[in-house]
């Protein structure tokens, strides 16, 4: 009897080992499952993806401060008036000045700022002061002047305002209503001796006619009459091209 109950016992020992490696491969082969789509997904998301849209390439945005290049014979510039659009070609031969525009213009200094000086028969001034009445940039570096014999300030060419001194423009322009290359003041200095031209008005020259008629009264810092009776304002200063 005794045989015949070890040879059950052996029975039960070989069933239960055998169940226990069907458990063992079981688990192994999941692992190796698991392991395989892991893999896949890993090759497929990191290496298969040929969008660039997918793997956006991170960078912050620019701390310093933008310091564009002269202009070319091909740069325009697109100044958005509440009176309408005007675009202006700036000269590439005046590399200190057009750089020094484009340099406000980058940095949104005109966005904002107004015509605040307006004679009808001579030109039209912005560029220093803003909606509010406040200087654009008070700080603003002077720049030098470009002064040279192809210097002229002709109807509807943009000059750099400035005091009476050298190479003291920083962010204010104006631009000629009428052709003032041939103006000459009472001690004999000429006006294209003094103010910088930079760039030429190819669009909107009836805007320029229409702010130059806008109606003016006396200054009172300045005993000047060419304070405009409304806002001539920049909604916005851009480069085109």
């Amino acid at each position: 009897m005794a045989p015949k109950y070890k040879r059950k016992k052996q029975a039960q020992h070989k069933a239960d080992s055998s169940k226990s490696n069907s458990k063992l491969i079981y688990i192994i082969v999941g692992v190796l499952v698991i392991a395989l789509i892991i893999a896949g997904v890993y090759f497929i998301g990191g290496f298969g993806s040929t969008n660039s849209q997918a793997d956006p390439i991170v960078t912050t945005s620019p701390t310093a401060t933008p310091n564009p290049t002269p202009a070319t014979k091909n740069t325009k510039i697109l100044l958005q008036t509440n009176m309408g659009d005007i675009t202006i070609q700036l000269y590439e031969d005046k590399p200190i000045t057009t750089q020094n525009f484009l340099k406000l213009i980058a940095l949104g200094k005109y966005d904002g700022a107004i015509f605040h000086r307006i004679i009808k028969d001579f030109m039209i001034q912005g560029g220093t002061i803003n909606t509010n009445s406040e200087l654009i940039d008070k700080n603003w570096a002077p720049i030098n002047d470009e002064i040279g014999s192809n210097n002229h300030n002709y109807q509807y060419t943009i000059a750099m305002a400035k005091t009476q001194n050298d190479n003291s423009a920083t962010s204010g322009f104006f631009i000629n209503t009428v052709d003032n290359s041939g103006l000459t003041y009472q001690n004999g200095a000429k006006f294209d001796d003094i103010y910088t031209a930079f760039g030429i008005v190819i669009e909107g020259q009836d805007v320029i006619d229409a702010i130059a008629k806008v109606p003016v009264t006396t200054d009172k810092n300045t005993g000047e009459r060419s304070q405009p009776t409304q806002l001539v304002t920049i909604i916005s200063a851009t480069i085109i091209s």
